[in-house]
């Protein structure tokens, strides 16, 4: 069936291009997955803060590597986009994406997360900041928006100080190991 319009992004618009390493702030950059990062998102995903509001958990050095590896193929289909965070010496210490990537409507869901020893110190907000303002600018989408659990007090938090006001909340709208959760929508337009 055709669109009535013309896709806000067209196709390739992602593909065309390398996925970008991005500056956060000096020692602090965002750039693609490597299969050397296995062990590090392994490790990340041993925590059980990352799996309750995740829901998902890596039982195997292969689901490691197989996480880390579905990027680059994400990347050239266009349906999503995923950055380590990593300090001055390269190791990941979280992660910020796009999901849901829908050209037509030149929007994304976005995600992140942080290990424990990298949280409260504003490090998601920061990289949330620049991979929205590459979004923006360079990417070419008009909106980004992201839903996490209410009980999710430091989520909210993040999405706020990164500019994502909250739009609303969605009752019942995800099933977490505890049940199901209402989830906040936060959403910014370019």
């Amino acid at each position: 069936m055709p669109l009535l319009v013309v896709p806000a992004l067209p196709a390739g618009s992602l593909a065309a291009q390398e996925q970008p390493h991005l500056p956060v702030r000096p020692g602090l950059a965002l750039r693609p997955w490597r299969d050397d990062d296995a062990p590090a998102v392994r490790a990340a995903f041993d925590c059980p803060v990352i799996q309750r509001w995740h829901v998902r958990r890596l039982d195997s050095d292969d689901e490691a590597l197989s996480w880390t590896a579905q990027w680059a193929g994400r990347w050239r289909d266009e349906s999503a986009a995923s950055w380590a965070l990593v300090g001055a010496d390269d190791r990941p210490v979280g992660q910020v994406g796009l999901r849901d990537v829908l050209l037509t409507e030149a929007s994304a869901q976005v995600s992140y997360w942080l290990v424990p020893a990298a949280r409260g110190q504003g490090l998601a907000t920061e990289a949330l900041l620049a991979m929205t303002q590459w979004a923006f600018t360079r990417g070419g989408f008009h909106r980004l928006a992201l839903e996490h659990s209410t009980g999710n007090v430091a989520s909210c938090r993040v999405a706020g100080r990164a500019g994502f006001p909250v739009e609303g909340v969605a009752r019942g709208s995800v099933r977490h190991a505890d049940g199901w959760h209402d989830m906040h929508l936060h959403a910014r337009l370019a």
